[in-house]
């Protein structure tokens, strides 16, 4: 089992989705991204990846710039290259063009020295299937304070 260290993790991707499958990618960072992501500076909530030219991309996602990285530093909103085998790719590709699945990054960790960001493939729920979902979460939460009452 390799050391894995979550760093930041997208709190809508569950959320607005349904996530039918996931993928792991590297993600091509410079060297001062890598120590803003170290010290936990990167968020993924607006972020979603995209495939132009064949290549697989994560656009929105935030990386504070690094304190002592003076020129160097690159733009926070920059869009980051994925790497993904291109077979995966062109699985994607059907995808997102025939079937309508959009690709959701959910979360961002350390596996080994390595960077991955894991990406989901789903759809978008709609507003009622978001109101199910509460209502499910609220009723499992209650059943569990009624059976932690009745136990005492």
């Amino acid at each position: 089992m390799e050391n894995i260290k979550i760093i930041a993790k997208n709190p809508t991707a569950y959320h607005n989705y349904n996530i039918e499958d996931t993928l792991e990618a590297g993600i091509v960072l410079y060297g001062t991204e890598i120590k803003s992501i170290r010290n936990g500076k990167v968020n993924l909530k607006d972020s979603y990846a995209i495939i132009k030219h064949g290549e697989l991309y994560i656009m929105g996602m935030h990386i504070s710039p690094y304190e002592f990285g003076n020129i160097f530093n690159k733009n926070p909103l920059r869009d980051k290259k994925l790497l993904v085998h291109k077979k995966e790719i062109n699985k994607l590709i059907g995808l997102v063009k025939q079937k309508g699945y959009s690709l959701v990054p959910i979360k961002i960790y350390f596996k080994g020295n390595f960077i991955k960001l894991e990406l989901g493939i789903g759809k978008g729920k709609k507003l009622y299937d978001k109101r199910q979902d509460i209502a499910k979460k609220d009723a499992q939460r209650q059943i569990a304070i009624n059976l932690k009452n009745s136990i005492r």
